[in-house]
């Protein structure tokens, strides 16, 4: 390893060790409601967030983000490692977007888990490969010693019992020795995702205290070591398999974590806001862990910033629901990030939609409503229905009213999408139930000021009707 390297990756692990973790967050964008890139990039200023890990290179969020000294990490999606040009990649997405008040681009992830056990090796060869090239290319537009090329791994890519036997999965035992003197030769640290809700889900018997940070009845002893969540358990069980490779001083990321809000029983408001918390207060408090006490992750970056109600929902449903706020840029929960905000500030100027919703005919047989719900909840997203979801206690006309109103919404209000063979009507007054809000959704469209003049004088023929028969429904 060179001088110059050997500087670098000190100089991260004293950064490591000195600072507190920097929280950022990722932003997704499979929602069927986008915001605009810049009604995101005033959210993330707004709640002092300063760094962003992004699943693509989109180039519309890098130019809302340009010049404003949030840092970059952007992304290749696994599909496109074994074609992309490494020389086009860096040229289209690095290149022109840096520079004098540009975007402060500080990684690239290549892949996002290539090494996922369901994924059934298909990316893994591609990952080193695309590496070289892309450092290559980084080398040429003199951009290699301020971007850093990382791999987000997901925790199953390692296994054991107890942390100090911590060892990568055997097949990936060579890739893996490849890829980390790589990220050392390189200054690059090891990115993880790491979700304790996930192994709360998945197994039946894990312990509920031990995936959050208060605490645990049943702590893990692992020789002169105790832990007590399974966050650190998870971490240290990468140190130590980053150990038996040589490596165990490399710096680590956490690329993604979280706590759903919703779509799955335990996944919920109060759980999120626990979890999320006590995330972030073990990590100010700089106490680190028990094979790395003092010197927690440089980066931690939360899952995830806004809901994406477009997200696949073959994990689980709550796959739409990890956004520490809704879809819309609302918080959904008391969070203090440690960044000098107490609580988390909602965004601002969000263009709605007309304060209107579809529900179902008060006054309508809705023996022949299967083939309506199907057809809604096929195209926009009923997953609060679900057990343990949010809505999951609606009488069944709610049921309707809320499937109903998905799909207007997610149709931009138009008026036939709320027909529904004459079993659904609109309404003006607010159908959200307790916990179960019923959306108005947003544009991202420029010309949404021209859809709210043709909407005011629509509001104002119909303003002495609605006043006439002191009901706010119309047909």
């Amino acid at each position: 390893m060179g001088s110059g390297v050997a500087l670098f990756t000190l100089s991260l692990l004293l950064a490591a060790h000195h600072a507190h973790s920097a929280i950022g967050v990722n932003w997704g964008t499979l929602s069927f409601h986008k915001l605009r890139p810049s009604t995101v990039v005033d959210l993330l200023k707004a709640n002092k967030i300063t760094k962003v890990k992004l699943f693509d290179s989109n180039p519309d969020a890098l130019r809302a983000l340009m010049g404003t000294g949030i840092q970059v990490m952007i992304s290749i999606p696994n599909e496109l490692l074994s074609t992309f040009s490494s020389d086009l990649f860096v040229q289209q997405n690095l290149s022109r977007f840096m520079g004098k008040g540009g975007a402060d681009i500080r990684y690239v992830a290549v892949g996002n888990e290539p090494f996922l056990t369901s994924y059934g090796g298909v990316y893994q060869n591609y990952v080193v490969p695309a590496m070289v090239n892309l450092q290559q290319s980084l080398v040429k537009a003199n951009l290699a010693s301020y971007v850093k090329l990382v791999v987000p791994c997901n925790a199953d890519a390692y296994e054991s019992n107890v942390p100090s036997q911590g060892t990568f999965r055997p097949e990936l035992t060579q890739i893996m020795t490849q890829l980390v003197s790589f990220l050392n030769s390189n200054g690059s640290p090891f990115v993880v995702n790491i979700y304790p809700f996930l192994s709360l889900y998945q197994n039946s018997d894990f312990p509920q205290d031990f995936a959050f940070f208060e605490g645990s009845s049943h702590p893990v002893l692992d020789g002169p070591n105790v832990y007590y969540n399974a966050f650190d358990g998870n971490f240290d069980t990468l140190v130590s398999a980053l150990a038996k490779l040589g490596y165990g001083q490399m710096p680590i990321v956490i690329g993604e974590i979280g706590w759903p809000t919703d779509g799955a029983v335990g996944a919920n408001l109060t759980a999120a806001r626990v979890f999320n918390q006590g995330l972030i207060n073990h990590l100010l408090s700089n106490k680190g862990t028990p094979l790395r006490p003092g010197s927690p992750p440089m980066d931690v970056y939360l899952f995830g910033l806004l809901d994406e109600g477009a997200k696949s929902t073959l994990p689980g449903n709550f796959e739409r629901h990890w956004g520490i706020f809704s879809f819309d840029g609302q918080a959904k929960y008391r969070l203090n990030l440690g960044l000098g905000n107490r609580g988390l500030k909602n965004a601002e100027n969000v263009p709605y939609l007309p304060s209107r919703w579809c529900v179902a005919h008060p006054e309508k047989d809705m023996t022949q409503v299967t083939d309506h719900l199907r057809l809604a909840c096929s195209q926009a997203d009923c997953t609060t229905l679900n057990d343990g979801g949010s809505c999951s206690q609606l009488g069944e006309k709610d049921n309707i009213s809320y499937a109903f109103n998905s799909y207007y919404q997610l149709q931009m209000q138009n008026e036939k999408s709320c027909d529904f063979d004459g079993l659904g009507m609109v309404t003006f007054l607010d159908p959200s139930v307790g916990d179960c809000r019923f959306l108005v959704g947003v544009t991202d469209k420029s010309s949404s000021a021209e859809l709210m003049a043709r909407w005011d004088i629509y509001h104002i023929c119909i303003g002495l009707v609605v006043w006439a028969l002191t009901r706010c429904y119309i047909l």
